[in-house]
């Protein structure tokens, strides 16, 4: 419950696996209640292609693709949760309707308000009436989670009440976000071939450019400065249902149950470091299962496991340090330099400032003497977001080789 609650809070199309008369409708309900915000349950089974494709209608002599009302009260509220459940028992035409709804969020000729999140659920082909594998397309569009309901939850329950998940909502920071994208860049570096990996069937999670955003999401959102901007309630302290895996205390394969957390590395961090800089290659504390559980539900167990294990051992340096002491150690791996180079772009990106920006060259400079394809990957990155009014500094003239090679300079 604790990683639909951050999935919903992150704005993240979310897709709930589990039984029958396991209780997936009402606890969305009851986020919403809890959240405020009003939610309209579509069931696929029941639903026609035309429900998300929209009627068409003549309107000013031109054809209009009118939506359903539910469509209609989301984009009026300018905000809520569409949970479209059973979508295993939706009809291959169905499903195909439903992705632009995903994907888009547009219905017929309504585009959905950008605060209305996407919540969906199913029954394991297995246990679902007349149920069809879903589509590979549809579930390339969803953060798959599993849905379990341990016997302790229910139990407490049945005597206490069952009650609401906790969660809150906030945007994540920008600056998180780059970084985020900046570690699963660097990553993808190391490990090209996991780029896109299409399934032979449908079901779950596979890595693509589509879900490695959705990662890259995950892990900014589960990042130290995301949970504690956004009020987002860690993992293991809800007091609703009990989230996949966690009855029994288990740790998902993969997971670190020592993951240090952010601002207090080994102290290799040197003085002055600012602790305003997001560190996502970290997890925030309590939230290592929900990082898991969302990062493996976007692009699948193998590839997801292996960049959460990837993430444990980079120990990075911080940008903000590297950029105001330009005697900061360095990382020996490329791997590591790529993941360090583009967490300071991306910091430059999000700071905006000239002084940044003429900084972050100097670091660039410093991977040129060692690794200068590396190097002129990220030139190339900042020469992209160069601030309005920045002057080109001194170092740029040594890395003239490099900035030809990356096409920067004739």
């Amino acid at each position: 419950m604790d990683a639909l609650s951050v999935a919903v809070a992150a704005n993240l199309p979310v897709l709930l696996w589990g039984a029958p008369g396991t209780g997936k409708t009402s606890a969305v309900l009851a986020l919403g209640e809890r959240l405020g915000l009003p939610v309209e349950v579509v069931v696929g089974s029941i639903r026609e292609p035309s429900d998300f494709a929209g009627l068409p209608m003549l309107r000013e002599g031109k054809t209009w693709f009118a939506p359903p009302r539910w469509a209609e009260r989301l984009a009026a509220a300018g905000r809520g949760i569409l949970f479209l459940d059973e979508l295993t028992t939706a009809p291959p035409a169905v499903q195909a309707a439903m992705l632009r709804v995903v994907l888009e969020r547009v219905v017929g000729d309504l585009a959905l308000p950008a605060q209305v999140r996407i919540v969906a659920a199913a029954n394991p082909p297995e246990q679902a009436a007349d149920g069809w594998e879903l589509s590979a397309p549809l579930a390339n569009r969803l953060v798959h989670l599993d849905w379990r309901v341990s016997a302790e939850s229910v139990a407490e329950g049945f005597i206490g009440g069952f009650s609401a998940p906790a969660g809150g909502f906030g945007e994540v920071d920008g600056a998180c976000t780059g970084r985020a994208r900046a570690l699963v860049g660097a990553f993808l570096r190391v490990r090209p071939e996991l780029v896109l990996v299409v399934p032979e069937g449908g079901g779950r999670g596979w890595p693509s450019p589509r879900t490695w955003e959705l990662a890259a999401t995950a892990l900014a959102c589960t990042s130290t400065d995301a949970a504690a901007s956004d009020g987002a309630t860690p993992a293991g302290t809800s007091d609703g249902a009990t989230p996949a895996g966690a009855s029994d205390g288990a740790t998902p394969a993969g997971t670190s149950t020592g993951t240090t957390p952010a601002g207090t590395s080994d102290g290799t961090t040197p003085a002055g470091t600012s602790t305003g800089t997001p560190r996502v290659e970290a997890a925030a504390p309590g939230m290592e299962r929900v990082r898991a559980e969302l990062v493996v539900g976007a692009v699948g167990e193998a590839a997801g496991f292996e960049l959460l294990s990837w993430l444990r051992d980079l120990d990075l340096p911080d940008p903000a340090t590297l950029l105001a002491d330009p005697a900061a150690p360095l990382p020996d791996r490329v791997d590591r330099v790529h993941a360090v180079l583009g967490s300071v772009v991306a910091h430059v990106t999000a700071d905006g400032s000239a002084d940044a920006w003429q900084r972050a060259w100097t670091v660039i400079g410093r991977v040129a003497r060692r690794t200068p394809d590396v190097a002129a990957t990220a030139a190339r990155s900042l020469a992209a977001h160069r601030p309005h009014g920045a002057v080109l500094p001194p170092t740029v003239l040594e890395l003239a080789p490099i900035l030809r090679s990356a096409g920067l300079m004739p």
